[in-house]
């Protein structure tokens, strides 16, 4: 039988709210655990392979973005937010200042 009776004796439809976001949570909880790569770009540079071989501990390399410019957040490899460096406990993060709408994000899966 698809109703059941609760506590007050009424009969609750199987298509109830209740019934339906609890079949939602089942349904999508499949993809909670599927692994995504993050990473967080501070900017870029081109260098000759000569220049990589010759870096060594103290080099400093220049890349294309200056201080206080946003930082990009993306998930394999698709830009989803931007933000900015924080620290925490002594340790870095970044603070999302700027989340990438959903029609961007559409718009970039084809390119």
């Amino acid at each position: 039988m698809s109703d059941e009776n609760n506590k007050n004796g009424a009969v609750k439809d199987d298509k109830s709210p209740e019934k339906g976001e609890e079949s939602g949570e089942r349904e999508l909880s499949f993809i909670l655990d599927i692994p995504l790569e993050l990473s967080v770009e501070l900017g870029k540079t081109r260098m000759l392979v000569n220049d990589l071989l010759q870096l060594s501990q103290g080099s400093i390399v220049e890349l294309n973005k200056l201080a206080g410019e946003p930082l990009e957040v993306y998930i394999n490899r698709k830009l989803i937010a931007r933000g900015e460096v924080v620290v925490v406990n002594e340790k870095f993060g970044v603070r999302l200042t700027d989340i990438i709408t959903p029609m961007d994000r559409v718009k970039s899966l084809a390119n």
